[in-house]
């Protein structure tokens, strides 16, 4: 059977969508399928290589595409088990102000404690505000206004 749009707007549940991938990354599988009412829906977890090009990073310059690409999925990578590294509890798109035009809720420097927020992760139309773990200062942001995120991905460092 076809995959088949939703009949309320002709296009898939894109919060169903967000909501399987969460589940497929919290039980650790590589694959969810469901079928409700005539509409299939199947998320397969992509390789590492292909969920870095679709977060959005940028195609490394021409002149030496491997090396610098390899570059900042290691630094990325080795920011993971970073001691003061705040990762995103779920899938989602990170805001990393309250609404558009407001300020943001850190800046690099900026001296934080344990518990204030540091960025929202909108998933399912929901916004989750992500805590600072410790007290300390804002070392690095390591992610843009409205990025859509992974989950365990480092999103600001803590020093």
């Amino acid at each position: 059977m076809a995959d088949k749009p939703s009949e309320k707007n002709g296009r898939f549940d894109t919060g169903l969508i967000r909501e399987l991938a969460a589940i497929l990354q919290e039980a650790d599988l590589g694959e969810i399928e469901i079928e409700q009412g005539g509409l299939r829906i199947k998320v397969v977890k992509p390789e590492a290589k292909t969920m870095h090009i679709a977060q959005g990073y940028a195609p490394a310059p021409a002149a030496a595409p491997a090396a610098a690409g390899a570059t900042a999925l290691a630094t990325k990578a080795s920011l993971r088990d970073h001691p003061g590294a705040v990762k995103s509890p779920m899938v989602g798109t990170v805001y990393l102000q309250a609404e558009e035009g407001a300020p943001k809720f850190v800046t690099v420097g900026d001296t934080v404690n344990a518990g204030q927020t540091l960025v929202l992760v909108e998933a399912m139309k929901t916004f989750n505000p992500v805590a600072a773990t410790r007290a300390g200062k804002i070392m690095q942001i390591l992610i843009d206004n409205q990025q859509p995120v992974e989950f365990g991905e480092p999103l600001v460092i803590i020093e």
